[in-house]
């Protein structure tokens, strides 16, 4: 009788079993490379985003390790909405590199180094297990988005809470696919925890689909004494985790603060007149847009992994089970979830988003993975069985070339387009430029502070008067040692308020600055306040201009993606230039 696995023979087969394939396209040390290679390049150009990472976070940050920075009304310990251990873990890692690095904007670029490359393990981990709980082309699929999409690169170093859970959101999930030598459901628990306790609250509502999940099958299968220990052992950890959290924000706020209740009070039950609605709001339609500027076509499978799904469970049950299917709804329902929550917020910022982009990522690489089933499929008696393969590929080809160009294309024009404000500062490292005492004034560029990172030790940012009649950052009391800085932290500044009313103290006379920070687009038209000081010759001196995209003279296509300026393109898909300066006073020179 034939062997499985050996020929029919009179002699005792010596061939070996084969071992199984790996689950992976893609080696996990070479998907490491290209996460570290993009978010690399991500901490290296991506312009900032959102003032809230600066003057929350960078400067609280530089504060820690340089005993001065801006201060927000939100580390007030009157209100304490921000958590000290989370930019403590930063601080730490910058205090780290200036034994290696020479100058303060190298530490920031140690910090943001470091975030990349905290991410790129966070996306190796979670590809594996992708790859190995569900299948290795959703594994590469993911990749793919999560090397190559906007939102990735822009998330992926930022100095953000938003980015911290996006971080944790994806150890979490591969905790909940992770099933090898039993279900690790306290882990998962405990990764989503640290995110919504140390990084931003809100954020841990993303496991609830995964825990309901989790209460069905062990309902089912008569396990749930199990399970409830699973979920007591996850919140002792997520308690210590808190237990900690509070002790270092007591050690600077001189008070028990739970900041994560805080955040959610402010935002949820701020009453009239408070919570984020004063900062702004946007249409229903923002988050669209937003994200398919970020993920283009994957933002667009993403949203349809929910019907694919019901299609396929409806019209191709052979190839899938009730538990595949429960599974599979259970991993799409965080995106749903939140899209959803998020949407009907009027206050809405592109960073609210981060801590979904994996679930994005994963579910339109279900929805593609779907979509390539069915088109590989050669049953003659379905129509995509009768469509000639080297069609069906170059249809499928079409679709990744697409997302890949103009995923490349905005992340290239986002880069060139609004770097500057990194770039600008640099002279002022040069020997006798900048002097203890000098200051560098923001106007209407204020927002676009990089952080004091960017600045010589011994040279403060300060504001004068604009268009914004909105509180500004204060400062926080010059501090030498680790004490102090404790110390100073603890005092209630001055002129702060939860309702973003202006601060007039928070100015300074123009004729105090030494240097000042402006930008020119020749078809802005210049105010009383907002006088364009780039065309003062007499009075200051270009010492470093970058150039600055002029979008209200540029035409879409040149906003959303990179255009060349080059002659044979049309004017109108050409992008028009403004000028980002660092000023110099002039010696002798005064201002009005």
């Amino acid at each position: 009788m034939a062997g499985a696995d050996g020929p029919s023979s009179g002699h005792t087969s010596k061939t070996k079993a084969h071992p199984p394939p790996p689950p992976f396209y893609l080696p996990l040390n070479v998907t490491l490379y290209l996460c570290l290679i993009s978010n690399i390049l991500a901490a290296a150009f991506a312009p900032i985003q959102d003032c809230d990472e600066v003057f929350n976070f960078w400067e609280p940050a530089h504060y820690l390790d340089h005993g001065y920075g801006l201060q927000t009304w939100e580390y007030s310990p009157v209100y304490s909405i921000r958590s000290w251990l989370y930019v403590s873990l930063h601080a730490l890692v910058g205090k780290v590199g200036s034994f290696f690095v020479s100058s303060k904007s190298a530490e920031f670029y140690t910090i943001r180094v470091f975030l990349a490359i905290v991410c790129a393990a966070c996306q190796t981990r979670l590809y594996s297990s992708i790859c190995r709980a569900l299948n290795p082309r959703i594994g590469l699929i993911f990749l793919m988005i999560a090397v190559f999409s906007p939102g990735m690169f822009h998330a992926s170093a930022a100095f953000l809470p938003s980015s911290f859970t996006m971080y944790t959101s994806m150890l979490g999930l591969t905790a909940f696919l992770d099933y090898k030598n039993g279900p690790k459901t306290a882990q998962g628990i405990m990764w989503f925890g640290l995110g919504a306790i140390i990084g931003w609250p809100f954020a841990g509502a993303l496991i609830l689909p995964l825990i309901a999940e989790e209460i069905v099958i062990c309902f089912f299968a008569g396990s749930l004494g199990s399970l409830f220990y699973m979920i007591f052992d996850g919140a002792l950890r997520c308690l210590a985790i808190a237990g900690l959290e509070m002790a270092v924000d007591y050690a600077f706020f001189r008070k028990i603060a739970l900041v994560p209740w805080n955040i959610v009070a402010y935002n949820v039950f701020g009453g009239q007149g408070r919570g984020p609605e004063i900062f702004g709001t946007e249409p229903w339609t923002f988050y669209i847009r937003n994200l398919l500027l970020n993920f283009n076509i994957w933002f667009v499978l993403a949203l349809l992994s929910g019907p694919l799904l019901i299609c396929q469970a409806l019209f191709r049950s052979h190839t899938t089970s009730v538990q595949t299917l429960l599974h599979s709804v259970t991993l799409v329902a965080p995106f749903y979830m939140w899209f959803g929550i998020f949407t009907l917020q009027a206050h809405k910022e592109e960073r609210f988003m981060y801590p979904v982009y994996p679930f994005i990522a994963l579910d339109a690489a279900l929805a593609f993975h779907i979509i390539l089933s069915y088109l590989g499929s050669n049953n003659p008696k379905e129509i995509v069985g009768r469509v000639p393969a080297k069609l069906k590929l170059a249809a499928v080809m079409s679709v990744i070339l697409v997302a890949f160009n103009a995923g490349m294309l905005r992340i290239l024009g986002m880069a060139t387009a609004y770097n500057a404000p990194l770039k600008v500062f640099q002279p002022l490292q040069q020997v006798g430029i900048a002097h203890a005492g000098d200051s560098v004034c923001f106007g209407k560029e204020w927002y676009r502070f990089p952080s004091s990172y960017f600045l010589p030790h011994g040279m403060r940012a300060k504001f004068i008067r604009s268009e914004f009649d909105g509180l500004l950052p204060g400062e926080f009391p010059d501090a030498q040692s680790a004490l102090a800085r404790l110390e100073g932290a603890s005092q209630i500044p001055s002129g702060m308020n939860d309702l973003n009313e202006e601060d007039p103290n928070k100015y300074i006379d123009i004729s105090t600055c030494s240097f000042l920070v402006d930008s020119y687009f020749p078809g802005r038209e210049e105010t009383k306040l907002e006088p364009h000081y780039i065309l003062k010759g007499s009075e200051w001196e270009k010492l470093s201009c970058s150039r600055f995209l002029d979008a209200s003279q540029t035409g879409l296509l040149g906003r959303l993606i990179w255009t060349p300026n080059l002659p044979f393109v049309p004017e109108q898909f050409q992008r028009k230039w403004g000028e980002y300066c660092l000023l110099q006073r002039r010696t002798g020179a005064s201002s009005v």
